[in-house]
């Protein structure tokens, strides 16, 4: 069953229509096949042309769909011999922050990630792929390890941000983020991030802090959601869809700004239509950067990490002086 979204009401339409024209001709001698090609065509032009113009606040609601692949989704398709590893040796481990070895076209990679869950359940145990201070100070150790044997590392970014509880509060959240965007920009190894779904505020960027930046084509990646914009900026919520129209947010406005590198096409309809499809693309795409980066000196890796977010900060204060 496929969750349809608000703006795909005419595309849901059409498909219940197909649906029910389908089941009235069960058991049926009346041949209705060239009436339901014609209805699924017209069905796939229009949800080709509704994805062909989505809005950036549009785009936020698929990056958000409850059946858009996560990192185990990514793991189970695009990567082989995963082996978990858990725990920051400090307090816990911390399942909304995934990681582990794992293979990727031959090639030894530390894989980490960010985990939501896929039903209440797991949504809960992964607390919504909201990491927690053990959460991040586990991704500094696999990548610590990751520099230690050489291994290149790949990380998957799906959070709306950090967990904001007070309990994370009180065992060092800031301090923790930082320590995790600090090994990034140390490593000596070749890093490439993906911005899959949500990339949120710091708790995205303390996974996202690579020489390479990709990011799937309906992602959205902002140091804050569109609804925590609108309430501070209008003080209702309600204005959403204004504040993610002017954070440039989607993946097409991030990687003219210079703040990715890559956009890697969806499947028609998003990712969560076609999962498989989706994961073979990234992780091709992941590949190819690996290659592109593999072999380069550890000084010069760090020095394009160093360079590219100083570029960004740089273009950032100068777009606040012509205002």
């Amino acid at each position: 069953m496929i969750s349809y979204l608000e703006f795909e009401k005419p595309v849901a339409e059409l498909d219940g229509r197909i649906a029910e024209l389908r089941a009235a001709s069960e058991g049926d001698d009346v041949d209705i096949s060239s009436e339901l090609e014609r209805l699924e065509q017209k069905s796939a032009e229009l949800l080709a042309a509704t994805y062909s113009s989505l809005t950036p606040w549009q785009k936020t609601q698929v990056a958000r769909h409850p059946a858009r692949p996560h990192f185990r989704d990514y793991v189970a398709m695009a990567f082989d011999e995963f082996i978990p590893l858990g725990g920051d040796r400090l307090f816990g481990d911390d399942l909304a922050i995934m990681g582990g070895l794992a293979s990727l076209g031959g090639r030894k990679v530390m894989l980490i990630g960010h985990e939501k869950g896929n039903d209440t359940q797991s949504r809960l145990q992964h607390n919504f792929g909201m990491g927690k201070p053990e959460g991040y100070r586990k991704a500094v150790r696999l990548m610590e390890l990751a520099d230690r044997f050489n291994l290149p590392v790949v990380t998957l970014v799906d959070t709306s941000g950090a967990f904001p509880g007070v309990e994370a509060e009180e065992r060092g959240q800031a301090e923790a983020i930082a320590r995790s965007t600090e090994a990034c920009l140390a490593l000596e190894v070749p890093m490439v991030a993906a911005i899959v779904g949500e990339g949120g505020s710091g708790g995205a960027v303390a996974l996202a802090s690579a020489e390479r930046v990709l990011m799937l084509e309906h992602a959205v990646y902002s140091v804050i959601s569109p609804e925590g914009c609108a309430s501070i900026l209008w003080r209702t919520a309600e204005k959403a869809p204004l504040a993610a129209e002017a954070m440039k947010m989607t993946a097409q406005d991030l990687a003219e700004l210079g703040v990715i590198d890559r956009i890697v096409t969806e499947p028609v309809g998003g990712a969560h239509r076609d999962p498989k499809t989706a994961a073979e693309a990234l992780g091709a795409a992941i590949g190819e950067e690996l290659d592109a980066l593999v072999g380069q000196p550890g000084e010069q890796l760090r020095r394009q990490r160093e360079e590219r977010f100083l570029a960004i900060g740089n273009a950032a204060a100068a777009t606040i002086s012509q205002r």
